[in-house]
Formats: structure tokens, C-alpha cells, sequence
């Protein structure tokens, strides 16, 4: 079981929808947590952090990981 901790733009109702459904497409996910205050994405599953960055990027999101800068 892995753990992906993502920085990922969330502006509006809209674009949390979008990084909703697109994380809902990754086989394997678990659970997922969005924080909006801080910009942050959590999900958990038999996955790669390679796996749920492509997800995110095909809908249009800049994507980094957790603690980067």
C-alpha cells in the first residue's frame, strides 16, 4: 500500500471536481484526500506516484510532489 502526497493547483468547485474524477480512474486507488486550503493531494492504494502525477497532468494539472519546491 502506497501513499502520494501531491501539490496540485485547486482553485475553484470546478477544478476539485476534475482531480476528483480524475483520481476516481486510477486502478487500484484506495482513498483520497483534498485539501484545498493548502493545495495538497493524498491518495492511498496499490499505485505509483507516477501513475496518479499522469492522471492529474492529462486533465490539465500542475503537478508536484509534496515538499517540493
Amino acid at each position: 500500500m502506497a501513499v502520494v502526497e501531491l501539490k496540485v493547483g485547486m482553485h475553484c468547485d470546478r477544478c476539485i471536481k476534475s482531480i476528483k474524477k480524475a483520481i476516481k480512474t486510477i486502478d487500484d486507488m484506495e482513498s483520497y484526500q483534498l485539501e484545498k486550503e493548502t493545495n495538497k493531494v493524498t491518495v492511498t492504494g496499490n499505485i505509483t506516484p507516477e501513475e496518479v502525477v499522469k492522471a492529474l497532468q492529462k486533465i490539465g494539472k500542475t503537478v508536484s510532489y509534496w515538499g517540493e519546491e
